[in-house]
């Protein structure tokens, strides 16, 4: 039961991390070239370089957020793993495996909850980029 839990955790979070990378790729492929000779092109590039870097700051911000998310409900979940050993009856036991098994559950949702936000916000932004330099 763990095996197939922690199996599907990594594949998403696998999954996940393909599809960021995948993203980035395509952001960095449409970034502006300059052109030669232009100080009003310059500036708009410093200008629009300045804050990519603090959307980049951001994403950064809520990556380490989801990442700390999962690994704090990771060592939850361990520690209970461990006190189940420590059952005196086989009720006990079936009752504390279900709990675990909810509780795990509970935590992948919330994770890939947060690795969602964590999307929209890094989609939104970029929206609002593309926006911004077409006017």
């Amino acid at each position: 039961m763990f095996n197939h839990v922690c199996e599907n955790f990594r594949r998403a979070t696998e999954a996940t991390v393909q599809m960021q990378q995948e993203m980035f790729k395509t952001w960095v492929n449409l970034w502006p070239c300059t052109p030669a000779n232009s100080t009003l092109w310059g500036e708009q590039m410093q200008q629009f370089q300045k804050k990519w870097a603090e959307a980049l700051g951001e994403m950064v911000k809520k990556q380490h957020e989801v990442v700390g998310v999962q690994f704090k409900a990771g060592l939850q979940d361990l520690e209970k793993v461990f006190k189940i050993a420590e059952s005196k009856t086989p009720e006990d036991l079936r009752s504390q495996c279900i709990e675990l098994w909810k509780k795990c559950f509970d935590d992948m949702q919330k994770v890939y909850e947060a690795q969602f936000r964590g999307f929209q916000f890094v989609t939104d932004k970029w929206a609002e980029f593309t926006m911004k330099s077409a006017k």
